[in-house]
């Protein structure tokens, strides 16, 4: 199958009058070869029904179905949605494309997809990622290319400097690991910053997950300071007992903290 390279794609947004813009996180892969990488790192199966979130102007789309036999694109802007069918169309030959022209972030009814593959936009990418582990307990793994900065932090351990909220969050839906770094010069418009691969399969987690993440959330929001302080508030006996009582340093900080950590403060009476 013949991928899109950089002048089709550059003739594809000069036909819909497309200027990627930063508002909406828009950087379009334009190096064939690099589709067929991050593609190779995905562990598709043939049969596996893939969603990719803002397809753009279908490069990595056309890469999956080299795959796979069906996509689910999820794009925002109604122009990509609707060029992304006859671009489909026009590559490929029995495969099924489903469109839906949507916000990622409030999409939630989707057919059963068991894998998702994209080139998240960066400026929601953490965000939009959970939505879907959350939303579609079907997905069982995926590949997404992140700003480099946030692939590390979502892969971050415990006792690690970009450890924190995105690390904890990601843990409780998935074992995820980096997956490569991406070339900046591949991407049109290029930029300013590196992007890198993160590869996931699903985990599963027992306990009350809201709490859980409340109890993340409130102690990196003054992760400065000890878990007593930041958690004061969060239990109905004196803090330091909650902590000394679940084997927990009150002046421990939260990025101390693992995620089995989280579970066994969850458990205690609010």
């Amino acid at each position: 199958m013949s991928l899109l390279g950089a002048a089709e794609i550059r003739q594809l947004a000069e036909k819909l009058d497309i200027r990627p813009t930063k508002k909406l996180g828009q950087n379009f892969v334009i190096d064939p070869n690099t589709i067929r990488k991050i593609i190779g790192k995905a562990n598709l199966k043939a049969d596996d029904v893939v969603v990719e979130i803002g397809p753009g102007l279908g490069s990595l789309t056309l890469g999956l179905f080299e795959e796979v036999q069906k996509v689910i694109a999820v794009e925002i802007d109604s122009r990509l949605a609707d060029q992304l069918a006859e671009t489909v169309d026009k590559h490929t030959a029995d495969k099924t494309l489903e469109v839906i022209n949507a916000d990622a972030l409030k999409v939630t009814d989707l057919d059963s997809p068991s894998a998702l593959v994209a080139n998240l936009p960066y400026n929601i990418s953490v965000p939009v990622l959970l939505h879907f582990l959350e939303s579609f307990p079907s997905v069982q793994k995926g590949l997404v290319l992140v700003q480099s900065e946030v692939a590390k932090r979502l892969v971050a351990k415990e006792g690690e400097e970009l450890y924190g909220i995105p690390s904890l969050k990601l843990r409780w839906w998935a074992d995820a690991r980096l997956a490569g770094t991406v070339s900046r010069k591949i991407f049109w418009p290029v930029p300013n910053v590196d992007s890198e691969l993160v590869y996931f399969e699903r985990a599963e987690n027992q306990g009350d997950r809201a709490r859980v993440f409340e109890l993340v959330d409130k102690s990196f929001a003054t992760r400065r300071k000890s878990l007593a302080a930041s958690l004061k508030e969060s239990f109905h006996k004196p803090v330091a007992d909650a902590l000394e009582g679940s084997g927990i340093s009150p002046a421990a900080r939260p990025e101390q903290l693992s995620l089995s950590d989280f579970q066994i403060l969850a458990r205690l009476e609010k």
